[in-house]
């Protein structure tokens, strides 16, 4: 191995689609520089398919793992906490072997690294298995150490539990790089370094253009009835929608204005190029992709999850747009003229992605 490389092993969460976006940008990154990914583990989930482009996008051997996910309400809308607990509860016996297939690829791989991109299994396993191999946690999640991040009010038991997550997905880490929206200072507290997104390079050769329709990006399909709904009273909008929903066609088109389509990376970066506005649940990638497009957002928390709340006020203080309970469009239609591109701004934070995070994961 050339001096100064790296070998690093990645443990993903399969709930969310921003942290598998978060592993390919960071593969491109890291091979690019030389670096080298040996294993990629993705925890599997009952109520999401691994997409095909996340298998594509690795020459590094991708498994997937039984790990802990959250359990919704029957509109596939809310996360259930109590119910997540206890469901998980029954399944430790297979998370167990989870730890120990990773223990035997760490162990195997002579890896320096192992990037946790927010999964329940990684703090676990630094945790119990204390392998010579540095751990990184890596996640907007870890801004909350900051003492300038945005905490949504009224929630204090959402909130300790939200915290209580982080401690959880970073257990003796060596480091926690938090991926921020903007700049903040100072940008190191003490283990934990405020960086830009992690965003994968395809987005970089997208043109944005003013657009006369409206994309909606929804992971959990329940939210599409509120689009529905309000496209049944403003059929005049054209409006073109992103979801997940089992069971349903490559495309389903509702009417002439009215679009759903199951998810496609490629595709949906190139319909966010062409929109006037994003209307999405307050995730991080996709609002950061949107931001360097300059394309207004209208944020919509996914209820339940108080980390989205937080998201969504860190995301408005950033300049991405507003946030709302529902996909309140007609308010979303009204603000857009008054929006500030922010594209500028947040292109030259996002310029310095690579050289920052490159430093603080290979630089021991």
């Amino acid at each position: 191995m050339p001096i100064g490389q790296k070998r690093f092993i990645f443990l993903v969460q399969g709930e969310g689609r921003g942290h598998m976006t978060q592993a390919i940008g960071l593969y491109q990154m890291l091979t690019s520089a030389g670096h080298e990914v040996v294993h990629v583990f993705i925890g599997k989930s009952s109520r999401r398919i691994v997409p095909s482009y996340f298998f594509r996008a690795f020459n590094s051997k991708v498994e997937l793992l039984e790990s802990p996910n959250f359990i919704s309400d029957p509109e596939n809308k809310s996360i259930r906490l109590m119910a997540s607990i206890f469901y998980n509860l029954k399944f430790l016996n297979h998370y167990r072997k989870s730890l120990v297939k990773i223990h035997a690829a760490v162990t195997s791989s002579h890896a320096d690294g192992i990037i946790n991109f927010y999964d329940f299994l990684g703090g676990l396993y630094n945790f119990f298995f204390r392998h010579q191999a540095k751990f990184f946690a890596i996640g907007h999640q870890f801004l909350t150490d900051h003492p300038d991040f945005p905490f949504a009010v009224g929630k204090p038991l959402d909130k300790q539990l939200f915290l209580s997550n982080n401690r959880l997905n970073s257990l003796g880490a060596f480091k926690k790089i938090a991926l921020s929206f903007r700049p903040y200072q100072p940008d190191r507290i003490g283990r934990t370094v405020v960086t830009p997104p992690i965003l994968r390079k395809e987005i970089f050769n997208q043109r944005p253009a003013p657009g006369d329709f409206l994309l909606g990006y929804m992971v959990n399909d329940g939210y599409s009835r509120e689009i529905f709904d309000w496209h049944q009273e403003h059929p005049d909008v054209p409006i073109h929608c992103f979801w997940d929903k089992k069971g349903e066609p490559e495309v389903k088109i509702i009417d002439k204005t009215l679009t759903f389509h199951q998810l496609n990376a490629e595709k949906f970066l190139g319909y966010m190029a062409g929109c006037k506005g994003l209307m999405t649940t307050a995730g991080f990638e996709s609002i950061c992709e949107a931001m360097l497009l300059g394309k207004p957002v209208l944020m919509v928390p996914v209820s339940g999850q108080y980390e989205q709340a937080c998201n969504a006020l860190d995301a408005s203080k950033s300049g991405a747009g507003i946030h709302d309970e529902f996909f309140n469009i007609s308010r979303f239609l009204d603000y857009l003229p008054g929006h500030r591109n922010t594209r500028t701004d947040t292109g030259r934070w996002i310029s310095k992605s690579d050289e920052m995070i490159l430093k603080e994961l290979t630089d021991f």
